[in-house]
């Protein structure tokens, strides 16, 4: 055996050892939702699954609102990550392509947000929705997530590296800013707008803390603080709870694969503005 071939063997065992490290919670919590709460707490249960019971997934479906906190999941993350694509794109072009005072000092508050830890907002951001009377209410999740610095600094390179002969040529023909934005550059960056929407969306999807502060109800709450209320009177319903934190991530899961290829170069460059 040759030492490149011994190498990659070495390589490959060192991806499979990744693979099944990170895979193995989600197998823990499948494990989990098909057993009866009495087996897992059993000390004869081990980690192989030994018994499948879909009475976590029945219960969890007939008697928690998991529907309605699908219905806020879905409407909340569409609304952000649609806002968020609009106006990040629409700000993007006005800091690349137009020029007006005060520029390049909006640029560098954009790119300085970065250095702001988005929990340091919570409490100003917690009394403005107060104060508008938006506790408990969709626009109060929504609002503060609004703010994705990453999808402007995105946007803004790209526009930057479009000739600027494109433009001239349609400022000559009689277009205007919006039909440069929408009928020329958009169609240019359908690859990295498919790849921000969908990132966006799985960023908001996933968001607890800020829903969970806001959501004082549970006709208001999105799924992963949703996943909080499975419990009952005598202690923590791990099969429940699994049951409901797989079904929440379903939707995760199935647009990471069907768009695995989008969520990998999204990834890459929000980690390349951020680095």
């Amino acid at each position: 055996m040759t030492a490149k071939r011994a190498r990659n063997l070495a390589f490959a065992a060192l991806v499979l050892i990744a693979a099944m490290i990170w895979i193995f919670p989600l197998y823990w919590a499948l494990t989990t939702s098909l057993r009866t709460e009495g087996r897992i707490v059993s000390d004869s249960a081990g980690v192989l699954l030994d018994e499948i019971n879909l009475a976590a997934y029945r219960e969890v479906l007939s008697t928690s609102k998991l529907a309605r906190w699908y219905a806020n999941s879905i409407g909340t993350s569409l609304t952000i990550t649609g806002i968020v694509l609009l106006f990040g794109m629409m700000c993007a072009y006005a800091l690349s392509q137009l020029r007006f005072p005060g520029r390049r000092l909006l640029y560098l508050l954009i790119v300085g947000s970065f250095m702001v830890p988005v929990p340091a907002l919570y409490v100003a951001q917690f009394v403005l929705m107060s104060d508008l009377g938006l506790i408990n209410r969709a626009w109060g999740i929504i609002l503060p997530q609004l703010i994705v610095p990453v999808v402007v600094i995105v946007y803004k390179q790209f526009f930057d590296a479009i000739p600027k002969e494109m433009r001239e040529a349609v400022l000559l023909d009689g277009g205007g800013e919006f039909t440069l934005l929408f009928k020329l550059y958009l169609p240019l960056n359908w690859g990295i707008t498919a790849a921000l929407a969908i990132i966006t969306f799985i960023s908001a999807w996933n968001n607890f803390f800020w829903p969970f502060l806001v959501a004082t109800s549970e006709d208001m709450m999105t799924i992963p603080v949703g996943i909080t209320q499975v419990n009952d009177s005598f202690g923590v319903a791990y099969a429940r709870m699994m049951a409901l934190a797989l079904l929440a991530a379903a939707p995760v899961i199935l647009a990471y694969l069907v768009f695995q290829k989008r969520v990998t170069e999204a990834v890459m460059i929000s980690a390349g503005v951020k680095g």
